[in-house]
Order: structure tokens, then C-alpha cells, then sequence
């Protein structure tokens, strides 16, 4: 049983739950920090609910992702050692801790009553993220639509602390909106280069990718361009006092040493890789972009807190 229960952590691997989650709990801090037309409170039910929430839907989405891609993971010598393909686990073995994750996110939305918005929303959120999984079959945008799904988490953090405010006063939501722009360009960014490892393998089983449709060297490009994006949407969330919001987020000069720290890690992360030397993608993948969204909460949860 541990060694199912192993197989099956690996396979979604589920340390890399830690690239979304401090996104969602960024949101989330921000909400209860920031002024408000209705007074929010502090619940721990409501951090036990984000937890629950995104690791239920992250697992569910990998678990059904492994299940949609299993005969492509077998022909891509880069893929071919995953679980499935190997025999380590089974289709069914797999479809039902699919199952099961869906239904911790589904209690996880349910925590947050009697704001009732979580739960409207499961449905249509975990429609977005298992459809990603067919995405690369019909359009070179795939990446765009993961990041997408990624950026849900901040979004659905804030309307699940913020509740019925959202719907009183809509922009309400524009901080958590600019948020999931950041997500939206870091993991389409970060993608684009984990996907020109299979560059080749792609084109031939004529899969669509942005390394397809450009080349190695025009999609590094584009991910660098977004990572651009993103640290311009950073800038943007620390200088909301003067977009005329209703209230400013408080971010003040540990956010801004922040986002130029991230600036130099994304920078970094650039230089590994190379179109003719890929050897280092897994580097840039893994390490630099925990250490980036893991930071960002760090430093924004002590510009709050702390200074």
C-alpha cells in the first residue's frame, strides 16, 4: 500500500504543488490585509479550505493528465519511464485517486460556507484544468492554457476570502486579477522552455506546442518575453495606489527588493538554457521557480506583517 501510495505521489509529483500554492495563499493574505467595503475575518477554516482546495484539484488535474497522455508518455523515450507506461501503476488504480482528489476539492470549496461562491465555481475551475490535458492535441497556445488554470488559484483565493464583496463591488477582484496575469506569464514561460525537451517527439506525433510552431530558439525567446510580462504585472501590483483603487495593498520597499530579486532568478533562469544545450531545463524548471514563488509569498507576508 505505501508503495502505491509512493507511485502515486511520484507520479503527480506532488512536491511541485509547492509552485501554485504560495500563489493562492498570496492572494489570500492580501485579501484579509487590505481594507474592505464589508469587514473580512480571519478563518483557519478558510487556510485548512485553500489547502484542501489546491492540493485536491492539482492532484486530480496530474492524475487525469497521466491518464489522457498515457500512450503518449509510452512513445516518448523522455516519458516512457512514468508510472503508467512502465506498469507501475494502473489505469484504474489511477482513475480512482483521481476521483478521490476531486472529491477533496470539492470539501475543500465547502469549507469556505456560508460563502457559497467556492462551490458555484468548483465545477467550471476543474473543468478548466482537466481540459488542459487535451489542449496540445488542437492548439500551439497549450502553455498559455496552463497557465490560465494555474492562475485560477490566486483568483478563487481571493473570492473565497473576500466572498459576497465581489459581487457587491467588482473591483474588488482587481488585485487577485492582476495576480493571476503574474501566474498566467510565469508558467507559460517556465512551460515553454520545459517543453523544448520534446521539441522533436512533438513534431513528429504532430502534437502542437509553442517549440513547434517557432523553433527552440523563437520559443525561449517568447518565454523570456513573458517572464517580462510577468515581472511588469509585479511592478504594477506594488504601485496599486495609484490605479485609483479603492484601497491601496500596503506593499511597500521589501515587495520591491522582492520583485528585483525575482528579477535576477528569472534571469538566471534564462541563462541555463540554451536552444543547443537543454541539459539544464530540469534545473531551471525545479529549482528556480520554487525558490520564486516560495520568496514572493516570504517577502510579501513580511512587507505586511513584519516592517
Amino acid at each position: 500500500m505505501f508503495e502505491k501510495i509512493r507511485n502515486l505521489l511520484e507520479m503527480i509529483r506532488f512536491s511541485h504543488t509547492i509552485f501554485a500554492l504560495p500563489f493562492a495563499f498570496l492572494a489570500a493574505i492580501l485579501a484579509w490585509h487590505t481594507p474592505s467595503q464589508i469587514p473580512i475575518q480571519f478563518r483557519w477554516l478558510d487556510v485548512i479550505g485553500i489547502v484542501l482546495a489546491m492540493v485536491g484539484a492539482r492532484s486530480a488535474a496530474m492524475a487525469f493528465n497521466r491518464l489522457v497522455d498515457r500512450k503518449i508518455d509510452a512513445e516518448n523515450p523522455r516519458t516512457a519511464i512514468r508510472h503508467l507506461p512502465t506498469g507501475k501503476l494502473t489505469v484504474r488504480g489511477v482513475l480512482l485517486f483521481a476521483l478521490f482528489s476531486m472529491g477533496i476539492y470539492f470539501v475543500g470549496a465547502a469549507l469556505f460556507l456560508p460563502n457559497f461562491l467556492p462551490l458555484v465555481l468548483a465545477v467550471p475551475v476543474l473543468l478548466v484544468l482537466l481540459g488542459y490535458s487535451y489542449a496540445k492535441r488542437f492548439t500551439s497556445l497549450a502553455h498559455f492554457w496552463l497557465g490560465f488554470a494555474l492562475a485560477l488559484a490566486p483568483i478563487c483565493a481571493w473570492i473565497a476570502v473576500r466572498g459576497n464583496q465581489v459581487i457587491q463591488y467588482p473591483a474588488d477582484l482587481l488585485p487577485a486579477c492582476l495576480i493571476g496575469l503574474v501566474v498566467l506569464f510565469w508558467v507559460a514561460g517556465f512551460d515553454i522552455i520545459y517543453a523544448c525537451q520534446d521539441f522533436e517527439y512533438d513534431r513528429d506525433a504532430k502534437l502542437r506546442s509553442i517549440p513547434v510552431r517557432m523553433g527552440v530558439t523563437g520559443a525561449l525567446r517568447l518565454a523570456m518575453i513573458c517572464h517580462g510580462m510577468m515581472l511588469l504585472l509585479l511592478v504594477a501590483l506594488g504601485m496599486s495606489q495609484y490605479f485609483g483603487w479603492r484601497q491601496s495593498l500596503g506593499l511597500s520597499w521589501p515587495y520591491s527588493t522582492g520583485v528585483a530579486l525575482i528579477g535576477a532568478l528569472l534571469a538566471y533562469e534564462h541563462s541555463l538554457v540554451r536552444p543547443n544545450d537543454l541539459s539544464r531545463v530540469n534545473q531551471a524548471f525545479f529549482n528556480v521557480n520554487a525558490v520564486v514563488s516560495v520568496g514572493l509569498l516570504t517577502i510579501v507576508a513580511i512587507d505586511l506583517y513584519v516592517v
